[in-house]
């Protein structure tokens, strides 16, 4: 047995650790002791603040980089020492100050405290290198590819820096070639490709050059075709089929004389108001100063904005009054006309003209998505149970041809809900919202007012500001659980049928200046303070109501005739 070494016993080898964890503890708790006692509002005072204060709070940090109040105190300490040393002496503390980061970033490569005291660290530097800062974090990412923190260092760096996009973008290259599952890179990219080309109609939206739409679906088709199941990939081909959205326009414009009331709706929520979107309106070529208001009531970017007219405007002794409406950001106007004894005008944009939910696709284009398509039944029949390709074929057959494709895009929304149960509800409105948008296209074709929703099976409403002309409007027999505040875009609404739904409130039925019938049979209205919101309908005269819980409410006939006097409320 001599000369052997001596083994120790696991129970030995617990009770090493724990006595070391613990003086590793007494000592942790000793240096933070110290360092508040150093840093208080008298030690602050008397000067203590000094390279101490970096001592102490390095042996801390070095083994814990998230306490966010010891990097304040390195901040403080070095503002100071600013002032006391020489170019020399600093230029050594910094140099000292970035190692220390970099030891700490390897204890913890996405503590925050650190990557920001870095970010503070050089941007107090009169001259500093960027080149090696960019480096830093090509190293990072290469232990982990998805370190947003280093992601997000990296682009303050390249900000900085100046680095040209189409650099960053040959960086993104390289990592995704490296290894097509790396959301963080493609991410970048969808940041990266409006700055390289920029467009000047794009506004927020940040559309593509076609020759560059076309390379980069290319790029994400090799992608996903390599690694089905990854996300990333799949998540970056949806980003770029929106990159064609259409350009920012005026909708539509309203007028009517029974209200001296102007509607106008636009293409995307705007904010209307001092040091926002700037609207004027010329009315027989002359200028007119309106306030500008959402039919909501509500201050907020809406789509749909109204304003009050003057009774001069509305001069019936005048053959006509011509309204036009200029929005100056969007650089778009539209112009109606308003003839003697018609109680209203308007003019719109046609669907026969304007794609209202997607952009005319070119004939290469075209071929391209087509081609994706193919391919991606394909490869759905390889991987039937893949929610990214399922997803995707339904999103390339909305962008080739909505209406033709809807039969199809239904049955592969029924196989993705069985596929992917999880999203079932978020999948619901997905389908609501196409089927909206499919309804709508099919209405504005055959030129009418009246609109058929019912029996879908629609959870959500959406798409509200294209019905700004709508007289009638079927909800009935779907599953809608409230109606939105977005409802009082209708502004020439008449009647409204809801029956057979799951509502419970009627919030969103709010200023419907014409609305005088709504049904609302086999709901879930329960109280007839629920109806309050009705009050605001000033031509309301008939509406039902059987089959709710409120009709048994005690005293509901009563109730009604007080709130809704002037209405015939229909219980039984």
């Amino acid at each position: 047995m001599h000369g052997r070494l001596k083994v120790k016993t696991s129970e030995e080898q617990a009770e090493a650790k724990r006595l070391e964890r613990e003086q590793k503890l007494k000592l942790y708790q000793s240096a933070t002791q110290t360092v508040f006692q150093k840093v208080g509002p008298s030690e602050r005072q008397a000067g203590e603040l000094d390279e101490s204060v970096l001592e102490l709070t390095s042996q801390i940090l070095g083994a814990n980089p998230d306490f966010a109040t010891l990097w304040n105190c390195r901040r403080e300490v070095l503002q100071q020492l600013e002032a006391q040393k020489s170019p020399e002496e600093l230029a050594a503390l910094v140099k000292t100050e970035l190692g220390f980061l970099e030891s700490c970033l390897r204890v913890n490569p996405k503590s925050y405290g650190t990557w920001h005291h870095r970010c503070w660290l050089l941007s107090r530097l009169p001259e500093p290198n960027w080149a090696r800062e960019l480096e830093l974090c090509a190293r990072f990412l290469e232990v982990d590819e998805r370190n947003f923190h280093c992601w997000d260092y990296r682009r303050f760096v390249a900000a900085q820096a100046v680095v040209p996009p189409a650099e960053e973008l040959a960086f993104t290259d390289s990592l995704i070639t490296r290894n097509f599952s790396n959301y963080s890179s493609w991410h970048y990219r969808s940041c990266l490709l409006p700055q390289l080309h920029p467009q000047p109609d794009s506004g927020s939206q940040g559309r593509l050059p076609e020759d560059v739409l076309l390379k980069e679906l290319e790029l994400v088709q090799n992608a996903f075709f390599t690694d089905p199941n990854d996300q990333s990939a799949w998540f970056y081909h949806r980003w770029l089929l929106g990159r064609a959205d259409p350009q920012d326009a005026l909708r539509c414009l309203h007028v009517s004389r029974d209200e001296a009331c102007l509607t106008v709706s636009f293409s995307r929520p705007i904010l209307v108001g001092s040091g926002t979107e700037t609207l004027l309106l010329m009315v027989d070529e002359s200028p007119l100063a309106v306030e500008w208001r959402t039919p909501d009531g509500r201050t907020r970017p809406s789509h749909v904005w109204l304003c009050d007219l003057p009774a001069a405007s509305l001069n019936d002794q005048l053959p006509q009054h011509t309204f036009r409406v200029i929005w100056t950001a969007g650089d778009a106007q539209k112009e109606c006309v308003l003839l003697k004894g018609h109680q209203e005008g308007w003019c719109r944009d046609s669907a026969t003209d304007e794609q209202l939910f997607r952009c005319e696709l070119s004939v290469e284009k075209s071929t391209v998505l087509q081609s994706e398509l193919e391919s991606c039944k394909e490869l759905q029949e390889l991987e039937p149970e893949n929610k990214w390709c399922l997803l995707t074929i339904i999103l390339l057959m909305r962008a080739l041809d909505p209406l033709l494709y809807e039969k199809e895009t239904l049955q592969y929304f029924q196989t993705l809900k069985a596929v992917d149960p999880m999203r079932a509800a978020y999948l619901d409105d997905l389908r609501s919202k196409f089927l909206v948008e499919n309804s709508v296209l099919k209405m504005e074709y055959a030129e009418v007012r009246v609109l058929h929703l019912g029996h879908k099976d629609l959870t959500v409403l959406c798409h509200l500001e294209q019905l700004l002309l709508v007289t009638h409007l079927d909800l009935s027999h779907n599953r809608l659980r409230a109606l939105p505040p977005a409802l009082a875009a209708l502004r020439c609404l008449e009647v409204l049928q809801a029956n057979d739904n799951a509502i419970e409130s009627l919030d969103g039925v709010t200023s419907l200046p014409r609305l005088q019938e709504l049904s609302l049979c086999n709901n879930r209205l329960r109280q007839p303070t629920v109806l309050q919101p009705l009050v605001s309908c000033p031509k309301l005269v008939l509406l039902h109501l059987q089959g709710n819980p409120l009709c048994q409410a005690v005293g509901a006939s009563e109730h009604l005739a007080e709130l809704l006097p002037s209405v015939n409320s229909i219980l039984t």
